[in-house]
């Protein structure tokens, strides 16, 4: 039997058109942008100043509060400027450029491919590396991982579980590095369980990466042979459904457990981490080695060079498509993320960040929305939510701004997976408005706790 969730949920047509593009790196560009803003909570720091000399693997800035990451150099070279640079929706924030002079790492990081197993017991010194190697999830929220492994007073871990489900069409960075890196994976997953206290791991995979699922099972039986850390990680194959990779419907496939609204995973005993989070978490205890480079699909039906390349954080996006071939001439939308809940590029000057994990190109056929015609009330969205919501409720409420009617029917616990907009018969942008929507009922909730 192939576990889900309980909620909702949509069947949208996978197009994992490049699957069969193994992980090859992108050459370094001439100059990288990297953003001090990568990370969910407050902006780091910069550590650095124009004329500085930098070296891959060195702090260019450090944490600007509790929930914050280090950001290192992807490159070595000059510092040429700090200061303000658009990023990919326009918005501008600090951005540290580096012109690049060759490729000297940080002494300590070690750039070989020796296999490292030894998972090490010292907890405190491991969520130390974690927290010094600026590991974020690398899910799509960003959130620095040594919090998120710091349960707070009163909470406990029940079970880890990695989300290998990757359930937006088009994407295929995690189940490459599945097949790939399969080994440091299940060596990340297992230093976390550690971390946590020796909980029962679940990797979850979607049926429709049979040979992951395969691949991970194997390397598994490999590692139980070397060590008993080991023990308690399993595969967990899954059914292919959207959205079974977010959060929440993850934790109710697995552990059959319901968060509440406004509630954390930690309250139902259950963290969650990305496969691609595991391998950072891998790279950064046992290589010393931080986030400097993840890996990124360039795809789309109509673009010519389907690729999953490793691409060093603050590569300009024009970079990458310019070394792929260029921009396809019947593309009118660049993506960055998936087409359910990724984000549209205005601006192809903007550099990666930590958290890239697609360039998707749609034609104008793919973007065309229908006309919108009026509600007929058929409960479709409703039925699709996969938090349980009424979408069609929502959207007349975010069209009169009745912000505490929002709240009241938690407008705030939309995940934004875009399930509402693809059922609707009618064509109503149910996503477009809600987001905005919810946007006021969390300014309001924001404006609340200051007060207090």
């Amino acid at each position: 039997m192939k576990n889900t969730f309980s909620i909702g949920g949509i069947h949208p047509h996978d197009n994992k058109i490049s699957r069969d593009c193994a992980i090859t790196p992108l050459a370094t560009p001439p100059t990288v942008y990297i953003s001090v803003a990568q990370h969910i909570g407050a902006p780091a720091q910069p550590l650095v100043k124009p004329g500085d000399k930098v070296k891959v693997g060195q702090p260019v800035a450090e944490p600007g509060g509790f929930v914050s990451a280090f950001i290192h150099s992807s490159v070595s070279g000059t510092v040429k400027s700090v200061g303000p640079r658009a990023d990919l929706a326009g918005k501008m924030s600090t951005t540290i450029e580096i012109t690049v002079e060759g490729d000297e790492w940080m002494e300590g990081i070690d750039t070989t491919d020796t296999l490292v197993t030894d998972i090490p017991e010292d907890n405190k010194a491991t969520l130390e590396k974690i927290r010094l190697g600026g590991v974020v999830g690398l899910g799509g929220a960003t959130f620095p991982t040594h919090v998120k492994l710091s349960p707070p007073p009163g909470s406990k871990c029940e079970m880890l579980i990695i989300n290998g489900c990757e359930c937006e069409p088009y994407l295929t960075s995690d189940f490459r590095t599945l097949l790939e890196k399969g080994e440091q994976v299940v060596i990340g997953a297992a230093i976390i369980k550690q971390v946590l206290g020796g909980v029962p791991c679940t990797i979850a995979i979607e049926e429709n990466k049979p040979e992951a699922i395969d691949h991970i099972n194997e390397v598994i039986a490999k590692l139980r042979k070397i060590s008993p850390k080991y023990d308690g990680i399993s595969v967990m194959t899954m059914k292919m459904r959207y959205p079974q990779g977010g959060e929440k419907q993850l934790i109710d496939a697995v552990m059959h457990r319901q968060v509440a609204s406004g509630g954390l995973p930690i309250s139902v005993g259950a963290v969650v981490q990305n496969v691609a989070t595991a391998l950072a978490v891998y790279d950064a205890v046992q290589k010393n080695k931080p986030i400097i480079d993840n890996s990124v699909t360039v795809t789309g039906g109509c673009f010519p060079k389907q690729a999953n390349l490793l691409v060093r954080v603050g590569t300009p996006l024009s970079y990458i498509i310019d070394s792929l071939g260029g921009m396809p001439s019947d593309a009118v939308k660049v993506i960055s993320g998936g087409p359910m809940m990724g984000k549209a590029i205005s601006n192809l000057d903007a550099a990666t960040l930590k958290g890239t994990s697609s360039l998707l190109f749609l034609t104008a056929e793919e973007t065309m929305r229908k006309p919108e015609s009026n509600c007929i009330r058929c409960g479709k969205c409703a039925d699709a939510c996969p938090m349980g919501l009424e979408p069609f409720l929502l959207n007349k409420l975010s069209r009169i701004n009745d912000v505490e009617a929002l709240e009241d029917n938690a407008a705030q616990d939309c995940i934004e997976c875009g399930c509402c907009l693809y059922s609707c018969p009618a064509n109503i942008p149910l996503l477009d408005i809600i987001r905005m929507g919810k946007a006021e009922v969390m300014k309001a909730i924001k404006s609340r706790q200051i007060k207090k």
